[in-house]
């Protein structure tokens, strides 16, 4: 049985579950599925874990939680610093490191009283849309062990899809929420630049909750947004109804993107999921609004070339016998950076600012949106040995097309399980929210799971 947050949650507050029983539930679904998942890089102690669980019981006896998400579990990518817990990154060829203190994440966790069960696996620095890892080895689908989980949140996507639990949080710096989010039928939440924070804030990147629904992203939102001192990108503190997911559809101004210009374009089956989302919604009293293509292929390739370069500074430093054990595809896309000049590498970088400019630009254009649906990539679930959906002829990031924009401008964008393919294959919709404007994507994302 998968309970969701919510139903959790209340049945903690009316006394009709206590989080002793739940965890142990959990604990029994990570037993039996962990072993052909392999979603967790840390698990945590069972015992201890169970020990949290009856200190939230008494404090919901005693009418006292910490937050109305006290007992409830979570887990968390392994990229999120969590003190005295090692991160790996994922990859084989470097040494963990173990962080001294709690990251913003792992911190507002704890506060709120949920039981973190562990932290769940990546792949090689983050940088593959799948579950594929040098030291992890391959994460599977909980609904079918041979298709990819998606990437990089991985592990987190396995666990959410497998029943480790109702919440999840993993990163995404362009993709790495959402693309799991569709290849595995859940909701999940890449939100507004700086509405999590982060104890390592970078261009484009993003933590956020990965769930079953949208009101369960919502509910733990609820936890982790606010300003932080640790990450200076963070947004200011505002008072957000997170529990208020309900949406007038009338006068919605919808925007209609499928037919991306650049990388891979979508399947038909892809895109005809998408376009009954906004039948659905313009049924209900939305205006749609077919819009065109306003990226090329030129940025694309930008982006990817200065994440190679990036990652081959990473890759140079380690020692011979530990670049020896990093994942060989990535191996070849990094090396691909290596004779690069300083000149080509800011060139590469200034791809970012074309993407935001322009992305803005056409945004504007549109009429400024409510809210924009798109594919959330071009294809469904591949094999889960496959490293990426098209790794050959240098097509490795051309799945992120629809996806990678709004890292670059810091929209919330999120995923709404909308369809199946005849083989069983999930299909998400990507839901773009105006700029800053976390809650209305929630509440998009929740209509369309409804309708």
């Amino acid at each position: 049985m998968h309970r969701d947050a919510v139903s959790t949650a209340e049945g903690y507050a009316d006394g009709t579950l206590t989080p002793p029983e739940v965890v142990a539930e959990i604990q029994a679904v990570i037993d039996e599925r962990e072993p052909e998942l392999n979603a967790l890089w840390v698990r945590d102690d069972v015992g201890g874990t169970l020990e949290q669980a009856r200190a939230s019981a008494r404090r919901w006896e005693e009418r006292r939680p910490l937050s109305p998400l006290d007992g409830v579990t979570v887990t968390l990518k392994e990229n999120v610093a969590r003190a005295g817990v090692p991160m790996s990154m994922g990859c084989a060829g470097v040494e963990p490191v173990v962080p001294q203190t709690d990251s913003p994440v792992a911190r507002r966790c704890r506060e709120a009283g949920l039981v973190v069960l562990g932290s769940t696996v990546m792949p090689d620095w983050g940088m593959l849309s799948s579950g594929v890892s040098s030291r992890h080895g391959i994460t599977r689908s909980p609904l079918n062990p041979a298709w990819t989980t998606g990437g990089s949140s991985s592990g987190a996507g396995a666990a959410a899809a497998g029943g480790y639990g109702p919440l999840h949080v993993g990163t995404d710096i362009g993709g790495s929420i959402r693309l799991p989010g569709t290849w595995l039928g859940l909701a999940t939440l890449k939100p507004s630049a700086g509405r999590i924070p982060l104890h390592a804030p970078y261009l484009g990147r993003a933590a956020g909750p990965m769930a079953r629904t949208a009101r369960d992203c919502a509910l733990l939102m609820g936890v982790l947004a606010g300003p932080d001192p640790v990450d200076w990108t963070s947004l200011p503190a505002q008072e957000v109804a997170w529990d208020d997911l309900d949406l007038e559809v009338e006068g919605l101004r919808v925007a209609l993107w499928t037919e991306a210009g650049y990388g891979v374009e979508p399947e038909p089956e892809i895109v005809a999921t998408v376009e009954d989302a906004a039948l659905r919604l313009e049924r209900a009293g939305a205006r749609v609004e077919r819009i065109g293509p306003w990226l090329t292929q030129d940025q694309l390739d930008g982006v990817d070339r200065f994440w190679q370069a990036r990652s081959w500074a990473d890759y140079a430093r380690l020692a011979p016998e530990q670049q020896a054990r990093v994942l060989p595809y990535i191996v070849e896309w990094v090396s691909r950076a290596r004779d690069l000049s300083g000149t080509e590498v800011m060139d590469a970088y200034h791809a970012f600012a074309q993407v935001q400019s322009r992305t803005t630009a056409s945004w504007a254009a549109a009429g400024d949106p409510d809210v924009l649906l798109s594919p959330v990539a071009p294809g469904v679930a591949f094999p889960a040995e496959q490293p990426m959906p098209y790794p050959e002829d240098g097509r490795g990031l051309w799945h992120i097309n629809f996806a990678m924009p709004w890292n670059m401008t810091g929209q919330p964008a999120g995923t709404a399980d909308a369809g199946r393919t005849a083989d069983g294959r999930p299909i998400g919709v990507q839901v773009v929210g105006r700029p800053f404007d976390d809650l209305g994507t929630l509440r998009v994302m929740h209509a369309l799971a409804a309708s």
